[in-house]
């Protein structure tokens, strides 16, 4: 997966005004004050400049779209299966913690969007997101940027459809149920929050779902239910999608494969009914001599290992082909 071409030259050309020196000297910065921020447990400003917003920007962005992406393909899959016209129903985006715009991008690609707040409290990733966005009149034109901060102010806003990625998982315990219920306010029809694939941002997701199923919130995606999750304690649910390497994005990530495989975690919300629920694939399918083993969580919650063989032709293709995170083939 990569990045929309207009957008790819965009970040480029930000990149030839600031120099690879300065930009692998951000690089270097941003992980020196994380690796600060996770010894000491303080709040530690990551993005300080605008150098470290285009760093930032050129290493995350290409993951970030492709795990949002992927999230909202799901989702909207589901949609279409409801016979929702997501085209129809969904005009307005709210992009909260947008971060440079990656969000607004994804959703601009699936939907026919009339209207786009991003909300970003750190002034130099806003800055820089509203310049990349000039790469794309479409977007550019029907989209606002407004400096905020959600943990402690209203968001006085309100969308057919509302993102958040990649913000949730820095909230501490306290301040998470205000935010869930700000942004859940602020929804009108769908909301869809994508998170690190890692064990701890998928049992904080596990949280956040039961606090939107006590809402009387309808899971679209990934989950086929709304009971208890079967998924063991040493165990957690994400997905994963591969990234295309620049030579840029290798230089400062320090890394030589042209590649990298972003896992991720996301849970989508439905203001309105989901009543047809497909299987979902939740695991990377085991290709044996002949048969095929796919690992699914299937609407009455239950998990179970599905063995499809060859003398299933069709079925057997579709299942050669798919991916943890795809609803299960028929």
């Amino acid at each position: 997966m990569e990045l929309p071409i207009e957008l790819k030259e965009k970040i480029e050309e930000e990149i030839s005004k600031v120099g690879l020196k300065d930009l692998q000297k951000s690089a270097q910065n941003i992980s020196s004050r994380y690796r600060d921020e996770e010894k000491t447990k303080t709040t530690i400003r990551l993005i300080q400049n605008k150098e470290d917003a285009l760093s930032y920007a050129v290493s995350r962005m290409p993951a970030t779209y492709g795990a949002i992406n992927s999230a909202l393909e799901h989702t909207l899959e589901i949609l279409k299966i409801n016979n929702i016209d997501y085209k129809k129903e969904l005009k307005t985006l709210l992009d909260i913690g947008a971060g440079t715009g990656t969000a607004s991008w994804c959703a601009s690609e699936y939907l026919a969007l009339e209207n786009i707040t991003c909300i970003e409290n750190e002034i130099n990733m806003l800055s820089l997101g509203k310049q990349l966005m000039q790469a794309n009149n479409k977007i550019y034109d029907i989209a606002k940027w407004k400096k905020q901060n959600v943990l402690t102010e209203n968001i006085e806003e309100k969308a057919d459809v509302l993102i958040t990625a990649y913000m949730l998982n820095e909230l501490n315990k306290e301040n998470l149920n205000s935010v869930l219920e700000k942004i859940w306010n602020a929804t009108n029809k769908l909301l869809l929050i994508v998170e690190p694939g890692t064990p701890e941002s998928y049992n904080r997701l596990m949280k956040i779902r039961k606090y939107f199923i006590d809402k009387n919130a309808e899971i679209v995606a990934p989950c086929p239910h709304t009971k208890e999750c079967k998924i063991q304690n040493n165990d957690w649910c994400s997905f994963s999608c591969r990234v295309a390497r620049t030579k840029i994005h290798k230089l400062l990530k320090d890394g030589d494969v042209p590649y990298e495989d972003e896992k991720f975690c996301y849970i989508a919300l439905y203001k309105g009914k989901i009543q047809n629920k497909e299987s979902r694939i939740l695991r990377h399918p085991k290709i044996e001599s002949g048969l095929i083993r796919l690992k699914v969580c299937n609407k009455d919650s239950s998990i179970n290992e599905v063995t499809i063989t060859k003398r299933d032709k069709e079925l057997f293709k579709k299942a050669k082909k798919s991916k943890a995170g795809d609803i299960m083939c028929k």
